[in-house]
């Protein structure tokens, strides 16, 4: 057993070929019992075979290996578990024989409360609460339901039966090809999948209704739900029809399977790509056209596009280990907006990657973040890397990759590896070597710094001598220098967008001939022939994953052009994100920050205003450290700014506006609220009390709903409880998980701690889904150490509740990342000295990073003497 314990990766003597998987769940004693037929090939001289197994109880005496060439039943002659590796080490008396032979056993397990492995959930049907089964195998979890080689590489064929309650349906990744009812039970079996992963086997059983549609060439397309809710699959339906169509001709390969179902799951994290049964939570695939707002639909859109990508990418072709997560995920991200900018143009998605792009930016600028290729050492260490570098920054280095090759190339180089690598495990550099066969283009050498160091450079340009000088470093948000260097893909627009320029910048520091490069001069026009440049843009319509850093005086000819409007809403969005990083890692002052957000004062894009607004939260957060007698003119500064576009969009929708406005809306009047806008509070008052009397009220839409209760929460304390009770009233009430979750929002607004002290514990109770609890967790600055007091002394619940995996992490960042004192720290440190896990580590390093900086920022801001002129100046400004 030594030798097998702790081991990152299961050894090779045996691989799997075939798994015969019979499931038996009890859904009112929440437990299970099952075998498992694996036919294995044994390849090497060995007396062990070593498999996954977690939670589950192997029953000893059913245990047996039999050689398909002798018929030889040989029993082990030892079988020992190992709870911390999860492995399950079967010793035989003999060398095993060479060649194929099937491994069988019988186990039993608990349909747990984890959301992982073979798991419950809970819902209503006719007033009654009753359980269903789900399972959640990515990463490492189908060793919860069942004994396996539990890793990406092992692939192989599955053929399961299952024995269920005969009124329920029974779902998994293949079509029914039997179904035999006897009394109360029946049993289901299912045709044998195509070779896939462990992880991507899906079972759900419970009650539902579906809608159903097909492609263009039959494949059968369902949409399940909660009885009653089937209206709110369609929108899903649509899309997943029309974007199998759609891969279909990107991926020049047709969907492998002969049906696809995709199911809302009450209690689930996110969405799951399983082959032929995609797994949602309710919100990312129910869209309701009475209480979903016009972000939701956008959400579910893009999701679906996310996870059927996968049916491709990460299902046909997979990744040989979690090291190349991001080639499952860095691409679905990107392609999903591919997707959904085909099938809705009007939306402008590739506007909005930018945020996805930045929440990369924002991980990768911590000292404490990872490269893309992470290596994995140990199971309990993959899910901290389902993260915005595997997401945001893979899917930003994709469409970097893609934009300098051009994208008919890129397109073709990737129906080449479908086709090569179906049925297949990869690494990163089988999708370089395609990509460079069909471009003729160095890739590896190219991409190999973007993927295998972590973070990213600042490319700093200045003029000097007639020569735009260029110098990359990396960027830290801390301040501090790093090291690394990148082969970087400048982009470069002089005074317009009518002559692009571009080359790659390989060296720490490179200059040009200003008019031999960009045929013109920068300053001022002398009344000669020659033309000069108004403005300089790097990184043109951000495409690149780096920040750009100006000199003072092009910094303040890009303002110049901002306030005449003479740039693209996703150059102003680069330009505003950029400078944003560079005071946070105090290397540009605030006030010149303050002074760039006040160029913005006639903006009306959604995306810039949605990053501007984001932007504003967090100087509230650390002005309020620094200087909080500035506070309430730095608030009535962003007032100011985005009371233009609340004036131009108003309360009420307009006929045929667009579906950006309509979100923008509920984000402005949310910000307007949250600064203590009295007007906008007294309205949103007033149509909340409408709402109140009746849910279908048209003073109340869906789009500015969180807007109303987050102004209702701005009154409410202690004292003056009535808006909360009212809303809790409105979340025991409503069954649309939408709707929850815009509460959970709303009522972690609140500026009393002694509210946020009852809701942080209402979060933790039966009301409250598991998945659903973290987005309560993001409460203002004034109640941060209420919540952090709260996390200590509920951290044992907490654990319990949450155990490993994503989700725990999230208490941790969402409470101790706000911070900005040294001194909290310390505290933060000694407090989970003793209590840090695997799974937890790299969050926590990555939150108390984050204190360091925050507290490195306040002491920077503290010192800028022109501050207070400069807030005090802006706020009585009249845009």
């Amino acid at each position: 057993m030594d030798q097998f314990k702790g081991q990152p990766r299961l050894p090779k003597f045996a691989v799997p070929k075939r798994y015969d998987i019979y499931l038996k769940p009890d859904l009112c004693l929440c437990k299970f019992s099952g075998s498992v037929g694996i036919d294995i090939d044994v390849l090497s001289d060995t007396r062990f075979l070593v498999l996954n197994a977690a939670d589950l109880l192997v029953h000893v005496a059913s245990v047996s290996f039999t050689n398909w060439n002798s018929s030889k039943v040989i029993q082990p002659s030892s079988i020992q578990a190992c709870e911390v590796s999860q492995i399950l080490v079967l010793e035989f008396a003999e060398t095993l024989p060479f060649g194929l032979g099937t491994l069988r056993m019988d186990f039993e397990g608990i349909l747990n409360d984890n959301m992982k492995g073979f798991y419950r959930s809970t819902y209503e049907y006719n007033g009654q609460k009753k359980n269903m089964a789900v399972t959640q195998f990515q990463p490492v979890d189908a060793r919860r339901c069942f004994p396996c080689w539990d890793e990406p590489a092992f692939k192989a064929t599955f053929k399961i039966m299952l024995d269920v309650p005969s009124e329920l349906i029974a779902l998994s990744n293949m079509p029914i090809v039997e179904e035999k009812v006897n009394g109360d039970l029946k049993t289901v079996s299912y045709l044998e999948s195509p070779i896939m992963s462990t992880y991507l086997v899906a079972i759900v059983v419970g009650l539902f209704d579906y809608v159903e549609d097909h492609t263009t060439d039959g494949v059968k397309v369902r949409v399940y739900c909660q009885v009653g809710k089937a209206n709110q699959g369609k929108f899903a339906l649509d899309v997943a029809v029309k974007t199998l169509d759609l891969y279909k001709e990107y991926f020049a390969v047709p969907y492998s399977l002969p049906k696809l179902d995709m199911i809302a799951i009450p209690d689930f994290p996110g969405a799951m790509e399983n082959y032929g049964l995609v797994t949602y939570g309710e919100t990312a695939l129910l869209y309701d056209d009475q209480h979903s707002a016009a972000a939701n639909k956008q959400r579910v859109a893009i999701v679906v596009a996310h996870e059927l990508a996968h049916q491709w990418f990460g299902n046909l072709v997979t990744m040989e280990w979690w090291t190349d997560l991001w080639l499952n995920e860095g691409f679905a991200t990107w392609v999903s907006y591919l997707a959904t900018d085909n099938l809705f143009p009007e939306w402008k998605v590739w506007n909005q990657f930018l945020e996805e792009s930045n929440h990369g930016l924002t991980l990768d600028g911590l000292a404490e973040s990872h490269p893309i290729e992470v290596e994995i050492n140990h199971a309990s260490e993959v899910d901290e890397i389902f993260d915005a570098i595997s997401y945001g920054k893979g899917a930003s280095v994709i469409r970097m990759l893609q934009s300098y090759l051009g994208a008919d190339c890129f397109q073709k180089s990737l129906a080449s590896y479908i086709k090569r690598h179906s049925c297949t495990n990869t690494k990163t550099e089988d999708l370089w070597a395609a990509l460079e066969e069909g471009s003729g283009e160095p890739v590896n050498n190219l991409v190999s710094s973007w993927t295998k160091q972590q973070g990213y450079p600042v490319v700093t340009v200045k003029v000097k001598d007639e020569k735009l000088v260029f110098e990359q470093s990396r960027f830290l948000s801390s301040g501090s220098s790093g090291e690394g260097q990148w082969i970087v893909p400048i982009t470069l627009c002089c005074g317009s967008y009518d002559g692009r320029k571009n080359f790659l910048l390989q060296t720490e520091t490179e200059s040009v001939d200003i008019k031999e490069f960009l045929g013109c001069s920068i300053g001022k026009c002398c009344g000669g022939n020659d033309k000069y440049c108004d403005w300089i843009k790097l990184n043109v319509d951000p495409t690149g994953f780096y920040r750009v850093k100006y000199d003072e005086d092009l910094a303040a000819k890009l303002r110049n052009a901002i306030e005449k409007k003479h740039l693209t809403p996703t150059d102003r969005f680069g330009i505003l994100d950029d400078a944003f990083a560079l005071s946070m890692a105090c290397q540009q002052s605030v006030t010149s920050l303050l002074t760039l957000m006040g160029s913005y004062r006639e903006e009306l894009d959604y995306t810039v205003l949605s990053n501007l607004i984001s932007i504003s939260y967090k100087l509230e957060r650390i002005a309020a450290d620094a200087v909080p007698e500035l506070l309430n003119n730095l608030r009535q500064f962003f007032t100011n700014i985005f009371q233009f576009a609340a004036e131009k969009l108003g309360w009420v929708p307009k006929p045929g506006e667009s579906h950006l406005d309509a979100t923008l809306r509920g984000e402005i009047l949310t910000a307007l609220a949250l600064f203590g806008h009295e007007q906008t509070i007294k309205e949103a008052n007033r149509r909340f009390l409408a709402f109140l009397d009746d849910r279908s009220s048209p003073l109340l839409p869906p789009d500015i709903r969180k807007a109303a209760y987050v102004a209702v929460m701005q009154k409410v304390n202690a004292s003056n409880r009535s808006g909360y009770e009212s809303l809790l009233r409105i979340y025991r009430e409503s069954d649309l998980s939408r709707e929850k979750t815009r509460i959970l929002r709303s009522l972690a607004s609140c500026p009393d701690p002694n509210i946020i002290l009852e809701f942080l514990n209402f979060l933790l109770s039966s009301e409250v889904r598991s998945q659903d609890a973290i987005v309560g967790l993001g409460v203002r600055w004034k109640a941060r150490e209420t919540a952090w007091t709260w996390l200590k002394i509920k951290w044992e619940e907490i654990s319990k509740i949450f155990e490993s995996g994503f989700l725990i992490g999230r208490f941790v960042s969402a409470t101790v990342s706000p911070f900005a004192s040294y001194e909290k720290v310390k505290e933060v440190e000694k407090f989970f000295a003793s209590r840090v896990k695997p799974s937890i580590a790299r969050t926590l390093r990555q939150s108390i990073e984050r204190v360091h900086i925050n507290s490195r920022w306040v002491q920077s801001v503290q010192k800028e003497h022109d501050l207070p002129d400069a807030i005090n100046e802006l706020a009585w400004m009249r845009y």
